[in-house]
């Protein structure tokens, strides 16, 4: 039985998508070109990594002379927001809060990111993130103040 058709990215499409949304419209020897050293693929190869692309919405193409020219039709950042409500749904249950304690959990998280993610909670909509905070101990000091564990008052 032939595997599932998925529409996350494959490690080689997602080096074709960068390509593609860093330079803006290619043909498929652009890409071959532009492809980093080491990683270098036969025309085939992409010619074929292009054409999944193309079936699963995220290029089309336009002909130009005999070459056919490649754009991506879905932005970055919905094609990572995609991947991650695929990771999110697929290991975490679409629990938010779990993956964000899995990535907390992980001990490779620096001080300034940990220090960028509080801020981006307190920034982020109060009735979305005061009923988290208060389920994990978090203290509400004022209106808008949620105290982390470990911080000063």
């Amino acid at each position: 039985m032939p595997p599932k058709k998925s529409n996350t990215l494959t490690e080689a499409e997602l080096r074709l998508m960068k390509i593609l949304w860093r330079r803006g419209e290619s043909a498929v020897t652009d890409l071959v070109a532009d492809l980093p050293e080491g990683e270098a693929l036969a025309y085939n190869s992409v010619l074929t990594t292009i054409r999944i692309l193309e079936q699963k919405g995220y290029v089309e193409h336009r002909q130009e002379g005999r070459a056919f020219v490649y754009r991506a039709c879905v932005a970055e950042h919905e094609a990572s927001r995609s991947e991650v409500r695929h990771v999110l749904n697929r290991f975490f249950g679409n629990s938010r809060e779990q993956l964000l304690l899995s990535l907390l959990g992980d001990g490779e998280i620096s001080a300034e990111e940990l220090e960028r993610l509080k801020e981006a909670i307190r920034n982020a909509a109060p009735d979305a993130v005061e009923p988290i905070a208060e389920m994990h101990g978090y203290e509400k000091l004022a209106d808008s103040e949620t105290v982390f564990p470990g911080e000063k008052v």
